[in-house]
């Protein structure tokens, strides 16, 4: 483990060894982050006068890089920095935050920590998302998203968490799991911790992303679906999200370079607006349609799902209406927490 003052020095170092991704992976560096922890999340961006619709979603950045190695993850070709990282100026991040929820306490914040890193595979190490749940058990109008691969939960379950935190999983079908996210744990393993936590008081949150289109895919996401209902109340479930496979054209060279048995280059990809490369639409919006009609037949009714950094025009199409504006879409996936932890100042 290396103590790095900042992540300057961290890029100075890394451009004396140049490690590789995976040396990358077992190096774990504490550093001083000097930059901004909270932002808006990046799925907005505009690209040729167009923008993928959002949830009004916020980002708070604790750390970079993951040790898992999950072959689509955009980390690998959007990094410049091979280490995973881990601020230690826990008490600044928590000054920018506050700073943030209190000079807007009319508005109601959705803020997760799975940007860069998950929310909780290095927890059994840092104890950061336990000091995290605590701190967010103080405000009104916020919730924190841990979203996580993992079943790093045991460190969650007894805080006074006061329904501010939602515990999230990324989840797809086993076969998927098996071929593609390697070094994660299953997702029996992923279900089992979210029955944990729910029994904990937790809501809970699912991100159906990315959705990968293969033989059996309607089959095996089905499955799925019924797996997570079957095994969870559908009115401790916070939020689910779907999103289908995207990458920018340099991760499909670094997909082939690094995991060269993976089907998932060879999908029938095409660039769109914003610069990434996509199923073609009549594919991704059957997959959309498919799951949204699965979620609907079992979700309770204040379960928010919405499609995550996606086109308007499918946006469109799946759900039946224009979209929303992001404020509306956000409101929309936390209303049933709204309506239980947050009242605007009259």
């Amino acid at each position: 483990m290396h103590l790095i003052d900042s992540v300057g020095q961290l890029r100075a170092r890394v451009k004396t060894l140049t490690p590789t991704i995976a040396v990358g992976k077992r190096t774990l560096v504490l550093a001083r982050h000097r930059g901004s922890f909270f932002k808006y999340c990046p799925a907005s961006q505009t690209r040729g006068g167009k923008s993928n619709v959002c949830c009004n979603y916020f980002v708070v950045n604790f750390a970079s890089n993951c040790h898992m190695e999950c072959s689509y993850c955009y980390l690998q070709s959007y990094l410049n920095f091979p280490y995973m990282i881990v601020y230690a100026n826990v008490e600044e991040l928590f000054e920018e935050v506050e700073e943030a929820l209190s000079s807007s306490p009319d508005s109601y914040f959705r803020i997760g920590t799975g940007e860069l890193a998950d929310s909780l595979a290095l927890d059994p190490l840092t104890n950061y998302a336990q000091k995290l749940v605590e701190f967010f058990s103080r405000f009104r109008n916020a919730v924190l998203e841990l979203k996580t691969k993992t079943d790093c939960v045991g460190g969650l379950l007894d805080l006074q968490h006061r329904g501010r935190t939602v515990i999230a999983w990324s989840v797809n079908t086993p076969f998927i799991q098996q071929q593609e996210e390697h070094k994660t744990v299953s997702i029996e393993d992923r279900l089992v911790a979210a029955q944990k936590c729910v029994a904990a008081g937790y809501r809970v949150g699912f991100h159906f992303d990315p959705l990968i289109h293969y033989p059996d895919w309607e089959n095996d996401y089905y499955r799925l679906v019924t797996e997570v209902f079957d095994r969870l109340p559908a009115e401790s479930i916070a939020w689910f999200s779907i999103g289908a496979l995207r990458m920018a054209p340099q991760l499909r060279d670094k997909m082939r370079s690094r995991f060269p048995n993976s089907f998932l280059p060879l999908g029938e990809l095409v660039p769109c607006a914003d610069g990434k490369l996509r199923y073609v639409k009549q594919i991704r919006t059957r997959m959309y349609l498919r799951m949204l009609e699965w979620l609907r037949q079992r979700s309770s009714s204040s379960t928010g799902i919405y499609a995550c950094m996606e086109r308007p025009e499918v946006w469109s199409r799946v759900f039946g209406s224009s979209p929303l504006t992001d404020v509306e879409i956000g409101d929309q996936v936390t209303s049933s927490l709204r309506s239980e932890n947050f009242r605007p100042e009259s």
